[in-house]
């Protein structure tokens, strides 16, 4: 299996292009890694380098091995729009976009795997990921042409995606642009920050409604960093309500936070025909305005 790295991708670790982009099992990942069969650019390499845009990774799979050692969840699936190339999925939260150590039965892969018919050589390819607490939509590709064609289409105009947010607080002003790099915090392994050293970061915002101190914003990313918007709006002094990382955690909204992938404007990478997704925001959100 080959894989070009995006520029979205450019600076990961080969184990997040892996098991992210590539969509690489666990298991598969832990017995390649020994013995040469991951590769870049035709060279073996550890999981821990971090990779450049424009690089080929490589996958080996072992005769007679498994992509996948996933297990059958039964969740009904909100899926706007489906065709034989890709699909439109409105993802509830809490729930894993893949599964992991820590989500090995409770995923929405293990989910898609289970409403397909849990085929031999499944192979779950997400585009656009959201955290285990953001819901709304995402596309899944069904073919690595697809796939490819998607990702080239990421944060250009053919590939719009709008979110909406609950605020603690209210921006100032009430729309713009925060164009703030956003680099890891040294001292964890999860969290970003901006920080003047880090990758290039935009995104728009527009408050659409306010409601004593919490605001519902709409934003629109320019580009696709780890946790951008939580980040950025962190930033501006408002982080989402619910945020136990980078604001307050909320009672009411148990495992998840104020984040909702609202809107899809995308060109058919296939047969490039307009299309305009909408999910609308989830009923527990809409109750924090």
């Amino acid at each position: 299996m080959d894989y070009m790295v995006t520029p979205e991708e450019d600076g990961w670790m080969l184990r997040e292009v892996l098991r992210r982009s590539m969509g690489v099992s666990y298991t598969a990942v832990k017995s390649a890694k020994w013995d040469g069969r991951i590769r870049v650019d035709g060279e073996p390499r550890p999981v821990n380098v971090r990779v450049s845009a424009g690089q080929r990774v490589t996958m080996i799979f072992a005769q007679d091995e498994p992509l996948y050692q996933l297990k059958p969840y039964d969740l009904p699936l909100n899926i706007p729009y489906e065709d034989e190339h890709l699909m439109v999925l409105d993802k509830p939260a809490p729930l894993a976009t893949q599964s992991s150590a820590g989500h090995p039965d409770d995923s929405l892969e293990n989910a898609l795997f289970f409403r397909e018919g849990c085929p031999e050589r499944f192979l779950f390819r997400p585009v656009n990921r959201l955290d285990k607490g953001t819901s709304g939509l995402m596309i899944v590709a069904r073919t690595a042409h697809a796939q490819h064609r998607l990702q080239q289409m990421l944060h250009t105009p053919s590939f719009r995606r709008s979110y909406l947010a609950v605020l603690e607080g209210i921006m100032d002003p009430p729309q713009g642009v925060i164009d703030a790099p956003i680099g890891k915090e040294k001292t964890a392994s999860i969290r970003r920050i901006v920080c003047g050293d880090g990758k290039p970061s935009v995104t728009h915002y527009e408050t659409v409604q306010i409601s004593g101190n919490r605001s519902l914003v709409r934003l629109v990313l320019e580009t696709g960093r780890t946790h951008q918007i939580r980040v950025h709006v962190s930033h501006m002094g408002c982080p989402v309500c619910g945020d136990f990382l980078y604001g307050t955690e909320l009672e009411a909204l148990p495992g998840r936070f104020a984040l909702h992938s609202a809107r899809i404007d995308l060109i058919h990478p296939i047969t490039g025909e307009e299309m305009h997704v909408e999910s609308p925001l989830p009923p527990e959100l809409a109750a924090l305005m």
